[in-house]
């Protein structure tokens, strides 16, 4: 046991940017529905155009859902990162001026 597996670690390298993928991630999903517009005059086959639009429609039932999820996801993400490297500044000036004190 090398003692470390009572320790907290936060990977705030990993974690930063981390809300504003989840953001990116939830602006591209709200757009599918531009996109397959955007696409359907380029098919051509309306078989094809009205499964795209059933598609949307079937996703546009949950997509609320997922759009709170990602929202409360990212925003809780940039606090932990933000609060955290706060937390991790604090730390170090105290160990800084404790070390300046001995």
């Amino acid at each position: 046991m090398s003692g470390d597996e009572g320790r907290l670690a936060i990977p705030l390298s990993e974690l930063e940017g981390f809300g504003g993928r989840l953001r990116s991630i939830k602006s591209r999903m709200n757009a599918t529905k531009k996109m397959f517009d955007s696409y359907a005059e380029d098919i051509g086959d309306d078989g094809v155009v009205d499964k795209m639009e059933s598609f949307e429609s079937n996703w546009e039932d949950g997509r609320g859902d997922i759009d709170e999820q990602l929202t409360g996801l990212a925003d809780m993400a940039d606090t932990v990162y933000r609060e955290a490297t706060k937390v991790d500044q604090d730390l170090a000036k105290q160990l800084e001026k404790g070390t300046k004190d001995s």
